[in-house]
């Protein structure tokens, strides 16, 4: 059964890499079952949390024994849509973008990520390699995207090009944007976007600490 079968809470989805992340774990340790209640002692999730994600998706354990860990960590990747080719392209070829290309899970057989391109203006970068994969001039990238029906794209822009650039490529056929631009995309409903903003993510992680930090020194 696939997410889009039914109506599945987006907290639910986001729960299902990490799971996929720590089966993997597990599966490299030759750990074979593995109940909810150990399961969720590893994750810091409750067991019934666990129980009641994974039942969305037909439950997959057996009473008395668990989960049998190859076969939901093969479930949960098909449930992800990770059994299949999702091949993509970098838009931006600076630290960023060259950084995302070296990204090793993207060049195992793990997970079912590949980038074949890299796309960029600047003339210095445009025919060199970055992990074995080659930058194009952006002039070129409609073309690429539609020879190659390429429909997720990782946008490591600037923020006043980003805009731009991502309407373009979604009416070239991307269907998914990973980005990294600080700007929010402004898309067609058929278009879904993770947005990954770092600046955001460090301010909440520096509240967390400050605020922690006056916790203490007022004794609360």
């Amino acid at each position: 059964m696939s997410s889009m079968d039914k109506n599945i809470s987006p907290a639910v989805i986001k729960r299902l890499p990490r799971y996929y992340r720590y089966l993997g774990a597990l599966k490299a340790k030759n750990i074979t079952r593995i109940s909810s209640k150990e399961l969720s002692e590893r994750m810091k999730v409750t067991a019934s949390q666990i129980r009641q994600d994974l039942n969305n998706f037909g439950g997959f354990g057996q009473q008395g024994y668990g989960y049998n860990v190859e076969n939901l960590y093969v479930e949960i990747g098909k449930i992800l849509g990770l059994d299949k080719s999702n091949q993509m392209i970098i838009v931006g070829a600076g630290n960023l973008g060259q950084a995302l290309a070296n990204y090793q899970d993207f060049n195992n057989n793990s997970i079912g990520f590949q980038v074949i391109a890299l796309f960029d203006v600047n003339p210095k970068l445009i025919g060199i390699t970055v992990h074995g994969v080659e930058v194009h001039d952006i002039d070129d990238m409609e073309e690429f995207i539609k020879n190659h029906e390429i429909k997720i794209a990782a946008l490591t822009l600037p923020q006043d090009q980003a805009p731009k650039i991502a309407k373009e490529l979604a009416s070239w056929g991307i269907k998914g944007f990973w980005n990294f631009a600080p700007v929010d995309l402004t898309l067609p409903d058929s278009v879904t976007v993770e947005n990954v903003h770092l600046a955001e993510s460090l301010m909440t992680l520096t509240y967390n600490i400050h605020s922690r930090e006056d916790n203490e020194d007022t004794g609360e």
